[in-house]
């Protein structure tokens, strides 16, 4: 067997404990990062979203104007079907808030 030089050893030890505190603050670092930029992409999605199931609306409401002030180029057919497509991407766009409420809740109420 060989023998442990003992000050060798805890010199090792220090320096890899001092490596190991230094390594944590780097990664969570990093960690924080990451996860704020897919915060951003999420809150980015949402808005996305919003702003598009609101411009189905606007459009569907438009289409109905025209159709109601005589326009010959709109169709009944074309803004009923628009105005089904406003309406189910609002329900679907209801239906995502009421899931993220109740995760919400979830998480809230999880004890520690």
């Amino acid at each position: 067997m060989s023998q442990i030089d003992t000050q060798s050893l805890m010199l090792q030890m220090r320096s890899l404990a001092a490596q190991a505190e230094a390594k944590p603050v780097e990664n969570l670092t990093k960690v924080k990062q990451t996860g704020q930029e897919k915060a951003d992409g999420f809150a980015d999605l949402l808005e996305k979203s919003v702003e598009a199931v609101s411009a189905e609306q606007h459009k569907a409401g438009n289409m109905k104007s025209a159709f109601e002030k005589g326009d010959p180029d709109m169709e009944l057919s074309e803004v009923m079907l628009q105005v089904q497509k406003a309406s189910l991407s609002f329900q679907a766009m209801t239906q995502v808030r009421n899931k993220l409420v109740e995760a919400y809740k979830t998480v809230i109420n999880m004890p520690m």
